[in-house]
């Protein structure tokens, strides 16, 4: 996974320490389909994800990574969701937390391929016949899929399942 700059910096000075990043993951649909890439770590279906760099605002980075991931563009529709995700400690040991902004995207051109090193595949599913996937993942797709008019997003006060 390509690292950016700025966390390479960051570790350098608290090594693997837990570092709290701003996220995204672009949900982008096209007709009756969602894009998804097949990670490289990890072999996962996934939609497009990414870090946000400072002071990039989120929807430019759900632009961003969509393009430099799978090669296709595409513009944001609306925040889907708002989450926190579980802590996430990687092989080096370096541990990550992200607040993870989940956006509905609209296909604009392209044909999907795994533009960058980060994935292995990069498809078009229909939407009732997805890859297995994290439930995690799933419950990304499920909110940015939904009608609701306004992004999810949990509270302290809201029961959680778990």
């Amino acid at each position: 996974m390509a690292i950016p700059d700025f966390v390479l910096s960051l570790r350098e000075k608290i090594g693997t320490e837990p570092l709290w990043l701003s996220g995204v993951t672009a949900v982008v649909v096209k007709d009756d389909q969602v894009l998804l890439v097949q990670r490289a770590d990890n072999g996962a279906w996934t939609p497009v994800t990414g870090i946000v760099d400072p002071g990039e605002q989120p929807a430019d980075a759900a632009v961003r990574e969509v393009a430099e991931e799978a090669g296709v563009q595409a513009e944001p529709l609306r925040l889907a969701q708002v989450d926190v995700t579980d802590m996430v400690v990687y092989e080096n040991g370096d541990r990550s937390q992200y607040i993870d902004h989940v956006f509905r995207m609209r296909w604009v051109e392209g044909d999907p391929y795994p533009a960058d090193g980060e994935n292995t595949e990069a498809a078009w599913f229909p939407l009732d016949a997805r890859p297995p996937m994290s439930e995690e993942m799933t419950g990304r797709i499920e909110a940015a899929l939904s009608e609701r008019p306004s992004a999810h997003f949990r509270w302290a006060g809201e029961a959680r399942e778990g």
